[in-house]
């Protein structure tokens, strides 16, 4: 079982940025697949941002140039930093990880964006 929890969500305006962190509860080293995903209000969850053990990154097309993932194996946590953020960003983050799919879940974290 790996414990995911996340931090660094707030309220920002239009144009700010933001980093998310992710802890994990055990070593990241050989954790295939760690993403961000996030949920607006009365919307289907999305992924914004993978990364992979080989750290290989994927984003979503809403998010390109303005958000980056990255990991610290060192410290066990995945990082999300967000700039230029707009309201559309507004949503509850949340860290996955898994092997193939993604079976660990934090708890999420509220971003604010207002104009």
């Amino acid at each position: 079982q790996v414990q995911l929890v996340e931090s660094g969500g707030g309220s920002v305006q239009a144009g700010g940025s933001l980093r998310l962190s992710c802890a994990t509860s055990r070593s990241i080293v050989s954790t295939r697949l760690m993403a961000w995903f996030r949920q607006a209000p009365g919307k289907q969850r999305e992924r914004v941002a993978a990364i992979t053990s080989g750290g290989i990154t994927n984003y979503d097309d809403s998010v390109k140039g303005r958000f980056t993932i990255s990991r610290d194996n060192a410290k066990n946590t995945v990082y999300l930093q967000m700039n230029s953020l707009k309201p559309e960003d507004t949503a509850v983050y949340y860290c996955a990880a898994g092997t193939y799919n993604y079976d660990y879940w934090g708890q999420g974290t509220q971003v604010t964006v207002s104009s």
